[in-house]
């Protein structure tokens, strides 16, 4: 896919829930500019375009982040802790979609500067149902700071 046109960036590390996402976005014809990265470290290479994505035009910014925090290698809450420390990335929203419901998860990404915070519900319909609201607020009314 054309870096240009990627808008959303997918940070999901377990397959199931990677398609199901993918599923869903592309039930509502959201998915036709999504990259999925499977872990923490991939994922800040991807934002800041160094190690496997050096091509990548860092000042290209994402419509939306969907950042799972339990990822192998840097965990989601580091992830976040970076990307809204960077002046050129600090405006990219960024939505926890997560399995954890810990009070301490959601207080620290709210304090760290996440836009969102969604527990990943287990029902398959309200999963897809969540997904469809994510990508039309965030891709269709959400209004975002010229770059």
């Amino acid at each position: 896919m054309n870096d240009q046109n990627v808008e959303i960036l997918l940070v999901e590390d377990n397959p199931s829930d990677e398609e199901l996402t993918l599923r869903a976005l592309k039930k509502y014809k959201l998915s036709n500019n999504i990259f999925v990265v499977r872990d923490g470290a991939e994922a800040l290479d991807y934002i800041f375009g160094t190690e496997q994505y050096p091509d990548r035009d860092s000042n290209n910014h994402l419509k939306v982040i969907l950042l799972d925090l339990k990822l192998p290698k840097v965990d989601g809450l580091e992830v976040l802790r970076r990307i809204k420390a960077d002046p050129k990335t600090k405006h990219i929203p960024v939505v926890i979609l997560t399995s954890s419901s810990e009070e301490s998860d959601v207080v620290e990404s709210y304090k760290l500067g996440a836009n969102s915070y969604i527990v990943k519900p287990v029902d398959f319909k309200q999963f897809t149902e969540s997904i469809r609201e994510i990508g039309m607020y965030w891709l269709l009314l959400n209004k975002a700071p010229a770059q």
